[in-house]
C-alpha cells in the first residue's frame, strides 16, 4: 500500500450521483485491493471513478468493487467510494480511499449500475 505524501492537481471530480451533502462529513477510510478492479471499467483514465460500487472482501478486509454473484464477500454492497483516486502504476498497489455508507444517491449517475440486491444490501443509502 502506497503511504506516500503526495500532491496531485485533477479535473473536479464527478460527483453527480450524490444526491445531498448528507453523510459527505462521516465518510470512511478504506483500502482499495486494486487487482479486483477493471481498468476500462473503474479507472479508465488513471483514476478510480466515485460512486463505483463497493463491498468488503472477507478474506482481506480490504475493499473491491460490488458483485452481486461473487462469494469472496463482494457479493454484499456496503457502500460507495466517495472521491475520485488515482489508480497505480501497477495493479499489486493498494491506495487508500473513502467511502460514503449513508445518504442519499442518484441511481441513473453512478459509474456501475447497482441491481436491487445490492440496494437491499444498504438501508442507510437512499436511492433517487
Amino acid at each position: 500500500m502506497d503511504l506516500s505524501l503526495t500532491t496531485q492537481t485533477f479535473g473536479a471530480d464527478d460527483q453527480s450521483w450524490l444526491g445531498s451533502m448528507h453523510g459527505t462529513q462521516a465518510t470512511e477510510s478504506i483500502t482499495l485491493d486494486v487487482s479486483t478492479f477493471t481498468a476500462g471499467t473503474h479507472y479508465p483514465a488513471g483514476y478510480f471513478k466515485s460512486g463505483i460500487p463497493l463491498g468488503r472482501i472477507t478474506a482481506t478486509g480490504k475493499y473491491g468493487p460490488y458483485n452481486g454473484a461473487a462469494a469472496d464477500g463482494t457479493e454484499t454492497l456496503v457502500g460507495f467510494l466517495y472521491a475520485a483516486v488515482k489508480a497505480p502504476a501497477a495493479n499489486t498497489t493498494d491506495v487508500a480511499g473513502a467511502m460514503l455508507v449513508h445518504g442519499k444517491v442518484v441511481a441513473s449517475r453512478l459509474p456501475v449500475p447497482v441491481d436491487a440486491a445490492g440496494r437491499a444490501d444498504v438501508p442507510m443509502i437512499r436511492f433517487i
